[in-house]
């Protein structure tokens, strides 16, 4: 359990630092437009939306601003590419020198994907007015520093994984989501004070609730398939091997839709409500900020399309029945009443597709629902169904791995101990 505690509190003491650089700024930032420009109004949820998710970073013009959405880039690219690719494709089969050579590849896309936003956003500051001296010097300083910010919270999150437990740069994002609460709680509280609707609020609360216990069942739910094993020669005869169960979770891609729909309705309306003044466009900027603002009803609309078709196209895209079959093949395994090979990828695929129209309702319901009851009651809260799924998400992972490890240890010292109790009996014989 010593170990166990280490691990923890050097997760503890990392989220800790990555806490006191989000309030680190950005070289030649102006803090008091920083501050006007991040002011509550309707007219920049995105912005607020966005900052959520940065854990304040953003509305701070910290070194942190990007938090690890770069990283997050180059690790879809590379897991698309991964499945398409033959080059990397024999690198997933290589075994660990393998992985590790892909690892290397995603930081350096996540060097390049940093450097782009960075950009972008440095550019952003000097069209708002957000910085103090508009020259190549300041631009380049702004650039260098957040593309630092970013690879230091890689390297961070790196760490957590090998030193600590649970998986760093999911640990950094549902933080930074985490500490979000109270000012989004405290931003509905005052707003129902005002209207003096003291019950929106607990129902607001009870919502929230049975939203949490609906995305713990569901990402714990399993179609089971049971898998039999091929009879087995033994000294006294043939032995029928115990039967098994291939596990085939109901929510198959995650929340990798739920973000991929995000990003992209936020990223053309955050374009277009930063950019459209500068550029003359008050038509698109007005388009944006109104219509696809989180909570809109086209906004809705295109996100549940979005999440449905991002569920089937990250399954096809990432898990593959073929690569199943011949596994299951290859250990002497078979489905009962299927036929190995081609039969068994198509009765896998045929369960998939069913269970991904569930997974992909689940999702939409679960994302869209928040958003639509506070919309209709007229309240000002961000932390929707999307960072709810991503937390839970995470805090189920976390607690897994926890699991797992203790019992790891408990079986580590059960041998420990028996091979101790073994030799003390041979020494006395």
């Amino acid at each position: 359990m010593s170990e166990l505690w280490r691990r923890l509190g050097f997760v503890a003491l990392a989220l800790t630092i990555y806490r006191f650089g989000t309030h680190i700024p950005v070289p030649g930032i102006k803090p008091e437009s920083v501050a006007q420009f991040f002011t509550p109004r309707d007219d920049n949820v995105i912005l607020q939306y966005f900052n959520l998710f940065s854990g304040g970073a953003l509305e701070r013009m910290s070194i942190f601003a990007l938090s690890v959405v770069p990283y997050i880039s180059a690790a879809i690219v590379m897991q698309l590419f991964s499945n398409s690719l033959p080059y990397l494709q024999e690198l997933k089969k290589e075994g660990q020198s393998g992985r590790n050579k892909i690892t290397q590849y995603t930081r350096y896309g996540t060097v390049i994907f940093a450097l782009i936003q960075s950009t972008a956003l440095t550019f952003t500051f000097q069209t708002a007015g957000l910085l103090e001296a508009v020259s190549l010097f300041t631009t380049v300083v702004a650039i260098l520093s957040i593309v630092t910010g970013t690879v230091f919270l890689m390297w961070l999150g790196e760490q957590i994984s090998e030193r600590g437990i649970g998986n760093g740069i999911s640990l950094i994002i549902a933080t930074s989501i985490i500490v979000g609460v109270p000012r989004a709680f405290g931003e509905a509280l005052t707003s129902t004070q005002n209207d003096g609707n003291y019950l929106l609020l607990i129902v607001l609360a009870i919502l929230t609730l049975l939203v949490i216990a609906f995305v713990v069942f569901v990402e714990n739910a399993q179609r089971r398939i049971t898998v039999n094993y091929a009879q087995r020669h033994q000294v006294r005869g043939m032995v029928q091997a115990p039967a098994s169960f291939l596990p085939l979770k109901l929510n198959m891609s995650g929340v990798i839709p739920a973000i991929f729909a995000s990003t992209f309705l936020l990223f053309p309306a955050s374009l277009s409500q930063w950019f459209g003044d500068g550029l003359g466009a008050d038509g698109l900027s007005n388009f944006a900020s109104v219509y696809l603002a989180p909570g809109s009803p086209l906004y809705m609309l295109l996100f549940a399309i979005l999440i449905i078709s991002f569920c089937y196209i990250w399954l096809a895209l990432t898990f593959s029945s073929e690569d199943m079959s011949d596994n299951l093949k290859r250990g002497g395994a078979y489905i009962p009443g299927i036929r190995p090979g081609e039969q068994t990828a198509t009765f896998i695929d045929t369960i998939l597709s069913r269970l991904t129209v569930f997974g992909s309702l689940y999702l939409t319901l679960v994302c869209l629902l928040p958003l639509m009851l506070i919309n209709s009651f007229g309240i000002s809260f961000y932390l929707g169904g999307t960072s709810v799924l991503i937390v839970v998400v995470v805090m189920l992972d976390l607690q897994r791995q926890i699991q797992s490890y203790v019992m790891s240890q408990q079986y580590a010292s059960i041998l420990k101990n028996a091979n101790i109790s073994g030799s003390k009996k041979s020494r006395r014989r």
